[in-house]
């Protein structure tokens, strides 16, 4: 076993246990500790095992399985794994990327963008059975312009425009930024207006091309945004 996964599953251990808090320890599907569930999830992603490979793959892993306190006879069972992350709220999550966002130095300065994940690869028996007909999600992300770290994400099925979302984000972190980047899509005078009610620069840019929309996005280019900036993409 490659000494770096075990490094992977000790640092998704220390960091599960600081988002989760006095809820870390509380017990989950199968029983186990919520923890648990959150580290074996971030496992199975890292290593693109499926729900059943991953407690098949744990049994020779016995490092993995001390991290974890788990026994070579107590493996949680795939389908147990499988209903822990479909029962894990966002909450669990968002905490997980806040603090994961933390171990990389923050500007304070951040843009946001959004875009489209497609369902449709999930077939439609299993959409049906799940009672989920939605076939595309809407992503609003903010990432820091220095480090590129994501700092939250906005997930949606119903798809409110970016003018709705972006000071939602923006909200939610307000007190760690300075200045937020975005493209036209979220720009509209109400936005504009909320955004800097939280003391944050807003380098939005502005669509046509009238003198005072050619200024703003002047100005915008100086500060050193452009639309189709890195962190946007």
């Amino acid at each position: 076993m490659e000494i770096d996964i075990l490094d992977f599953i000790e640092q998704c251990r220390h960091l599960a246990k600081q988002a989760l808090g006095k809820h870390a320890g509380e017990p989950a599907s199968g029983g186990f500790a919520r923890w648990v569930h959150v580290v074996l999830h971030c496992f199975r992603v890292e290593e693109t095992h499926s729900y059943r490979e991953t407690p098949n793959r744990l049994q020779y892993m016995a490092e993995v399985r001390d991290a974890l306190g788990l026994a070579r006879d107590d493996l949680p069972d795939h389908t147990t794994i499988y209903k822990s992350f479909d029962r894990l709220k966002m909450w669990v999550w968002r905490a997980l990327l806040r603090v994961s966002a933390q171990q990389h130095p923050q500007s304070g300065h951040a843009a946001l963008d959004s875009t489209f994940f497609d369902r449709r690869r999930a077939s439609s028996y299993f959409r049906q059975r799940a009672g989920r007909t939605i076939q595309t999600l809407k992503v609003t992300t903010l990432t820091d312009v220095e480090s590129l770290a994501v700092l939250d994400v906005h997930i949606a099925a119903r798809w409110k425009h970016d003018t709705k979302t972006g000071p939602q984000v923006v909200r939610r972190n307000a007190d760690d930024l300075q200045s937020v980047a975005a493209d036209n899509g979220f720009q509209d005078w109400h936005t504009e207006y909320e955004i800097a009610a939280y003391d944050v620069e807003y380098l939005v840019h502005y669509r046509g091309s009238s003198a005072n929309a050619a200024a703003n996005n002047a100005l915008n280019r100086a500060n050193g945004y452009s639309q189709r900036w890195m962190a946007e993409t």
